[in-house]
């Protein structure tokens, strides 16, 4: 499997982080501070359960800039947003940490915990297992792996960790052979993005092609794209009631209004 280049570079750039936070933060010395922290807010069962009440489970992001579209929100204020999101019926949130190339932090998560009470994901680009406990400290309650920078290995254990952590994992990926990859985990969320990692293009048809071949089971989140009511409309179609969407609301003068305008415009 070929690995896109601006995932490539984003990797590299990521090893090379991981490391250093390691020798900031010894594992050794991580682990014992994970002990007495309060239990994860359940990421999956609030999806599910908004999903079923309000007919969509929205995972709201948190982003502030992105490596194909550069800075997409100048006044960007994470609590503030994070209580726009939830005032206006999101179901969690999804905060972007990394620095180098959506220019995250650590920070924007723990700001966006300590303003609302909603299960958040830590959304970055896991690569080795010290950023899952790293991620469980942070008091992320979900976190992010995708398929195409992981071998099946990597996936297995990095899934099983977050699990044993009490953490959710939402599993990203753009292809049906990605998808098999996934499946082999018996995954609870499945994110597929419908965004072409070699050109930036988006096609719903992404997620609409691969949801035969996934287990009733497993929760299904359609990421990227999600722009208009046709586009929700089109989800909804074809039993799919889980969205992440960022670009779309972080554009809008006020996210959370955005938010309400496209899944909630009656109420």
């Amino acid at each position: 499997m070929s690995v896109p280049t601006v995932l490539e570079k984003i990797v590299a750039h990521k090893l090379l982080e991981v490391e250093e936070r390691k020798r900031l933060l010894p594992q050794d010395k991580l682990e014992p501070m994970l002990v007495g922290l309060p239990p994860c807010r359940g990421f999956v069962t609030q999806l599910k359960d908004r999903a079923s009440e309000l007919g969509a489970g929205i995972i709201a992001e948190v982003k502030k800039a992105s490596p194909s579209k550069g800075v997409i929100r100048e006044h960007f204020v994470p609590k503030e947003i994070a209580r726009a999101y939830e005032d206006h019926g999101a179901a969690c949130l999804s905060v972007l940490t990394d620095i180098a190339f959506f220019k995250g932090s650590d920070d924007y998560l723990k700001q966006a915990r300590e303003e609302v009470s909603l299960p958040i994901l830590r959304k970055d680009f896991v690569v080795d297992a010290y950023q899952i406990w790293e991620s469980r400290l942070l008091g992320a309650d979900c976190i992010l792996l995708i398929v195409a920078i992981l071998s099946d290995e990597q996936l297995a254990e990095f899934h099983n960790l977050a699990t044993t952590l009490g953490m959710d994992v939402l599993i990203e990926v753009h292809d049906e052979y990605e998808l098999e990859s996934a499946l082999r985990v018996n995954p609870r969320l499945v994110g597929i993005n419908n965004r072409n990692l070699h050109n930036f293009e988006t096609s719903l048809s992404t997620t609409t092609s691969l949801l035969e071949r996934i287990p009733e089971d497993c929760t299904v989140v359609t990421e990227s794209g999600i722009h208009t009511a046709e586009d929700v409309a089109l989800m909804r179609a074809n039993d799919v009631s889980a969205f992440l969407v960022g670009e779309a609301f972080m554009r809008a003068e006020n996210p959370g209004h955005q938010l309400a305008k496209l899944f909630f415009p009656a109420a």
